[in-house]
């Protein structure tokens, strides 16, 4: 299904799902499916492009993550938290990138128990191969937006996951 099809059912959907469930906030409601939609369609996007890479949006994601780290580390659940993806899956995504020979797992320093994920060379090395190839997509993603639309929704965007951490702890 295109997003905009997906839109569409949104727009017949909505009204039903009004009435049968009268206690969802119907605007909050249509924002929760759109973002949803949204990063749907944007996994979507991007599987082909890492797939012709060797890699899932995920591994490449965690291989930027520990490239831009200070000392090229960090630990699963960081990795999980900034990739944007669950601790299981980051799990899976961290022992397929080990079997490939791009990171490592090591003893953290503080605590022995808690194992570190580390960048190799070869890492490193497939990161800088892969990007040329993911930077043109990633800019072709948001080409339906000018300039302006661009800083708008990044503001937004902002402003909503600081909005989902404060009705955490409300």
């Amino acid at each position: 299904m295109r997003g905009i099809d997906r839109l569409r059912s949104v727009e017949r959907t909505t009204e039903p799902l009004t009435k049968a469930l009268p206690e969802l906030p119907k605007q909050q409601t249509i924002l929760v499916r759109l973002v949803r939609i949204a990063a749907y369609g944007l996994g979507d996007y991007f599987t082909g492009v890492f797939s012709e890479l060797g890699l899932t949006e995920h591994s490449y994601h965690a291989l930027c993550v520990l490239v831009a780290s200070d000392k090229g580390r960090a630990s699963p659940s960081e990795l999980s938290e900034l990739v944007g993806t669950s601790r299981p899956n980051m799990s899976k995504v961290i022992v397929t990138l080990e079997k490939a020979g791009y990171v490592c797992k090591e003893a953290g320093k503080l605590d022995g128990r808690r194992a570190v994920v580390a960048i190799t060379k070869l890492g490193r090395q497939v990161v800088s191969k892969a990007t040329p190839s993911v930077a043109g997509p990633v800019n072709n993603a948001f080409s339906g937006l000018d300039a302006d639309e661009q800083a708008e929704l990044d503001r937004l965007l902002r402003k909503a996951i600081v909005s989902f951490d404060e009705a955490k702890f409300r």
